[in-house]
């Protein structure tokens, strides 16, 4: 079975922030590929369905994201997974804006989601990291990651979540290379002038 985790922040007022596109990349996910209702297991909502022939398991953990690893491990343990049977989406700040990448293990860059999983199941899970850009200082990050998206932004924001969803049966698979290049196809990030973000980090 395959765990597959959005990392975001409960509640309305966080609903449409940045730092919420690893819910909204989970939705769309279940919406697109036909999983069933959510229901609440392990601190969050989960969903089930099928992705490639094999059976899948969405969660968002509804505590807060900096304590995302209790739903994580929670599920983990019931289900009896190892840590690469589990896939976490989460925003990237390292990213240009609509830019994805998918690495096993690894560093956290400081993103407490992250941190929060790695601390109770190390770090031998898939990431997939969907660029949110950096709004360019240090002090400006906390205004940026917790602001809705901006209007500018949703055209390359909606074409990533429907190119996820088409290409999420690769990853399923265990295809990283061609999830992302597929993804990359269908959803090819916007030059950093047409989006809300103009100032931003490396795209490694």
């Amino acid at each position: 079975m395959l765990l597959i985790v959005g990392l975001g922040n409960p509640g309305e007022r966080h609903k449409k922030n940045r730092h919420n596109i690893g819910w909204m990349a989970i939705d769309a996910i279940a919406a697109g590929h036909g999983f069933g209702s959510e229901r609440r297991r392990f601190h969050g909502l989960v969903s089930e369905g099928r992705l490639a022939g094999r059976r899948a398991t969405t969660l968002k953990p509804m505590t807060s994201m900096n304590v995302s690893g209790q739903a994580v491990s929670a599920a983990m343990r019931y289900h009896r997974l190892a840590p690469r049977d589990v896939v976490v989406f989460h925003d990237e700040l390292d990213l240009i804006p609509g830019k994805v990448r998918v690495k096993q293990g690894g560093g956290n860059a400081g993103h407490r989601g992250l941190i929060s999983i790695d601390a109770h199941i190390g770090k031998d899970y898939r990431r997939v990291r969907l660029g949110i850009g950096h709004p360019g200082s240090k002090s400006r990050v906390n205004r940026h990651v917790l602001g809705d998206f901006g209007k500018s932004d949703l055209a390359w924001r909606d074409a990533l979540l429907e190119a996820v969803v088409e290409a999420v049966p690769m990853l399923a698979a265990g295809d990283d290379a061609g999830f992302q290049n597929r993804v990359a196809a269908l959803a090819p990030p916007p030059r950093p002038e047409s989006s809300s973000t103009n100032a931003v980090k490396s795209d490694h």
